[in-house]
C-alpha cells in the first residue's frame, strides 16, 4: 500500500473539505481505525505565532474543524493545541481561528505547557528533550501542519510542525543551544518527531507559502492536501516537488546522515492526484548557504549564512524581536534594531515573530557570490 496520499484541493469550503478529509483518512484504513470511542485526540496544529488564516500561516480552520468532528463522530474526545514561540495562546488561537471551532464543537483548545521528559529512541542525538505532557498523555496525536517555506530550515511541513510539542519559551533555548548548525537543528526535530510517533499527519497546502516563510512569506496556491503515517516521506516527496534541494533542506541532510531509509523516495510510495514527477511552478525557495566542503567553524558559518536585517520604516516597536532572541543579538530603541552578528546565531526567530514584516535577509558577499554560481 502507497505511504501517501496527496489529493487536489483548490478552496477552503468547508463541505469539500469535510469530504477531501474523510477521503484521506479512508485511504488509509477509515477514521475508525484513527478515533475510537473515550480516547482522547490530539489536533496538533500549526499556531507560530496569532495571525488570520488569511495570512495562511497557520493551519486553516477548515482543516481542523474537518478532523475534529470526524473524531466526535467515532466517540473520541480531540483538542486543539499547539505553543506559539511568543503569543498568548487565546489571543494567536482567537486570530488562528481556532477558539472559534472549539466554541462550536464544544472541545478544547489550549496551549501546549508542562514540560515533561521526552522518551528517547534508540539512536537519537538528543536524549534530554522535554516536551507538552499534553502531548505524551494524548492517546492519539494527528498533526496538522501547513505547507510553507521556512528562513532557516528551508521548508516546514509535517515533521517540523512537531517542534510545537516544545513548550513556549523552551524552543528559544534549543535555538540557542544548537546554535548555527541547521543540520543539528535537523536532527533534534528528527528526535522529536520519533519520540512523538504522531499517528496521522494532514499538510494544509491548499494555500500555502513561498518566499520568508513561516510568517513573512507570499502565499502560494499549491492546491494539495497531503496525508500520511510517514510525515517524513511525505516532507520529502513535497520537497522534490517544490523543486528544492535536498543538498540544501536541513532535514533531509540529518536523516541522510543517518541513514534513515525514508531518504530512498519510491515512487510506489504516492497515491492520488499528484505523479511522482510533479512539479509546482515558480516557487520561491528561500537561499540556504552550503557548507559540505568547507569546516564548521563559527566564523564560516556566519560568513554563509543570511543575517536578519531592520526594515524601520515598517517597525511598530512592539519589541517582540528582542524579546524572542535567545541569543541576546539585538536591541530595539526608538524603532530602531541594533544587531551584534557576533551572537546572533542565525535561528532567524525575530524575523519568524516579526508580525508587520520589518525584519528581512541579507546574503553576506560570500554566500551571495555561491549562489550565483550554483
Amino acid at each position: 500500500m502507497s505511504k501517501i496520499f496527496l489529493q487536489a484541493q483548490k478552496n477552503y469550503n468547508q463541505s469539500e473539505i469535510d469530504s477531501a478529509i474523510l477521503k484521506a483518512f479512508n485511504f488509509f484504513g477509515g477514521p475508525e481505525k484513527f478515533f475510537l470511542k473515550g480516547e482522547r485526540v490530539l489536533l496538533k496544529v500549526n499556531l507560530v505565532a496569532g495571525h488570520e488564516p488569511e495570512r495562511r500561516v497557520t493551519t486553516d480552520p477548515s482543516i481542523v474543524k474537518a478532523v475534529a468532528k470526524l473524531a466526535l463522530d467515532h466517540g473520541a474526545i480531540p483538542f486543539i493545541a499547539d505553543s506559539p514561540g511568543i503569543d498568548n495562546f487565546k489571543a494567536a488561537a482567537q486570530k488562528a481561528g481556532f477558539l472559534k471551532i472549539s466554541e462550536e464543537l464544544g472541545i478544547e483548545c489550549h496551549e501546549l505547557t508542562d514540560p515533561v521528559d521526552l522518551p528517547a529512541q534508540e539512536g537519537a542525538d538528543f536524549h534530554k528533550i522535554q516536551v507538552s505532557r499534553y502531548v505524551l498523555e494524548a492517546d492519539k496525536i494527528i498533526s496538522l501542519a501547513k505547507l510553507k517555506t521556512h528562513g532557516q530550515m528551508y521548508l516546514t511541513m509535517g515533521v517540523k510542525n512537531l517542534f510545537g510539542c516544545v513548550p513556549g519559551r523552551l524552543k528559544a533555548g534549543w535555538h540557542y543551544n544548537v546554535g548555527l548548525n541547521r543540520e543539528r537543528f535537523a536532527s533534534l526535530i528528527l528526535d522529536i518527531y520519533r519520540g512523538v510517533k504522531p499517528d496521522f499527519t494532514i499538510i494544509d497546502g491548499v494555500i500555502g507559502m513561498d518566499g520568508d516563510g513561516p510568517t513573512s512569506g507570499d502565499p502560494y496556491e499549491f492546491g494539495l492536501i497531503g496525508a500520511s503515517v510517514d510525515a517524513l516521506t511525505m516532507d520529502f516527496w513535497l520537497c522534490k516537488m517544490l523543486g528544492a534541494k535536498f543538498e540544501d533542506y536541513p532535514l533531509w541532510l540529518a536523516a541522510k546522515r543517518r541513514k534513515f531509509p525514508e531518504c530512498n523516495l519510491n515512487p510506489e510510495d504516492l497515491a492520488g492526484d499528484f505523479p511522482a514527477d510533479y512539479l509546482f511552478e515558480g516557487v520561491n525557495i528561500p537561499k540556504t548557504r552550503t557548507m559540505r566542503l568547507l569546516p564548521r567553524l563559527p566564523f564560516i558559518e556566519r560568513a554563509m549564512t543570511s543575517r536578519p536585517v531592520h526594515i524601520p520604516e515598517l517597525c511598530i516597536g512592539c519589541g517582540r524581536c528582542q524579546a524572542v532572541c535567545a541569543a541576546g543579538a539585538l536591541k530595539h530603541e526608538n524603532k530602531r534594531l541594533h544587531f551584534d552578528y557576533k551572537k546572533c546565531i542565525r535561528c532567524y526567530c525575530c524575523h519568524e515573530m516579526c508580525p508587520v514584516k520589518a525584519i528581512e535577509f541579507k546574503e553576506s558577499k560570500l554566500l551571495s557570490f555561491i549562489n550565483r554560481i550554483r
